[in-house]
C-alpha cells in the first residue's frame, strides 16, 4: 500500500517536467529601434465585397464542415464548392440567418455570418 502514494507522486512530477521540456532559455527582450509592422492580414476585395478569407474559412470549418464537408465537398449538407454560382451573397446569407431544409437558422450570427456569406458567394 505504501506504494501507491510514491507512483502517484512520480506520475506528478513526470507531468510537470514533461510541461517544462520544450521550453528553452530566451535572452532578455530588447526594446527595437522602430515598431515592426502591423501583421494583420487585408481583407478580401471580391466581387461580392470585403471579407477576411482565412477568418471566414476558419468559421466554415469550425461551425460548417461537420455537415458540408472539410473543403465544402457535402457530406450531410449539399456540396458548397461552386455555391456562389447559384447564390447571391445575400441570399447566402439568408439561408445561414434563416436556415433551409435540415439547416437550422443561426448557427452563425452577425459579421461572422456577412463574412461566411461574402466568402462562399466566390466560390463559384
Amino acid at each position: 500500500m505504501k506504494r501507491f502514494p510514491f507512483a502517484i507522486m512520480a506520475a506528478v512530477l513526470v507531468f510537470s517536467l514533461s510541461a517544462c521540456a520544450g521550453k528553452t532559455a530566451q535572452p532578455p527582450a530588447t526594446q527595437p529601434s522602430t515598431p515592426p509592422p502591423a501583421t494583420t492580414p487585408p481583407a478580401t476585395t471580391a466581387p461580392s465585397g470585403s471579407y477576411d478569407a482565412a477568418t471566414a474559412e476558419a468559421l466554415f470549418k469550425n461551425t460548417c464542415a461537420g455537415c458540408h464537408g472539410q473543403t465544402l465537398e457535402g457530406a450531410v449538407g449539399p456540396n458548397l464548392q461552386k455555391i456562389g454560382g447559384e447564390l447571391t451573397k445575400d441570399q447566402i446569407l439568408e439561408v445561414l440567418n434563416k436556415g433551409k431544409g435540415a439547416m437550422p437558422p443561426g448557427l452563425v450570427k452577425g459579421a461572422d455570418a456577412e463574412n461566411i456569406a461574402a466568402w462562399l458567394a466566390d466560390k463559384k
